[in-house]
């Protein structure tokens, strides 16, 4: 079994995702950018904060559906998985914007970024044999054949157009 899969960056996430995720389940989204340890980090916090500041009657009473509860009892752990997926979102954003393209600024994602373009300079973009998927020269994801541009990345492709020859008529 290779393992090297489960460890390397997999390219940019998509931010609105990262949120959704970690809206839903406290530290999913951090899963999703394969943040483990701050995504349970987020998920400790938010069991810290309901043990610290909601009374044991008032969990209670919210889980059992008392209509006398007080549903201001469940601010501070909301607030904090509130907190978890903007903080998702923003690493999203961060690097889909940063390591994730072609000429990071810190540098992280260039190596990727230098094999996959390496990979995709033999032509694959333009003249993949038919049956085979085409890859994208800048990011080294699959492309559709009937795109001028990649869906992952939005770089431009050389391509001939839908008939054989070029766009223009």
């Amino acid at each position: 079994m290779q393992l090297s899969g489960l460890t390397r960056p997999t390219g940019p996430k998509r931010p609105w995702l990262a949120a959704l995720l970690a809206l839903a389940v406290t530290g999913l989204g951090h899963a999703y950018l394969r943040r483990w340890l701050r995504g349970f980090g987020w998920l400790a916090t938010t069991y810290a904060v309901a043990l610290l500041f909601v009374p044991p009657e008032a969990i209670e009473a919210l889980t059992s559906g008392d209509p006398s509860a007080n549903p201001s009892a469940a601010l501070p752990p909301l607030a904090a998985i509130l907190a978890s997926a903007a903080d998702a979102y923003l690493l999203a954003r961060r690097t889909r914007t940063g390591s994730g393209t072609v000429g990071a600024a810190d540098g992280s994602g260039a190596a990727d970024a230098t094999e996959q373009s390496a990979a995709g300079r033999d032509g694959s973009a333009r003249g993949a044999p038919e049956g085979e998927a085409a890859s994208c020269p800048a990011c080294g994801k699959d492309l559709d054949a009937d795109l001028d541009f990649c869906p992952w990345c939005t770089a431009e492709l050389d391509r001939a157009g839908p008939n054989g020859g070029d766009d223009g008529g």
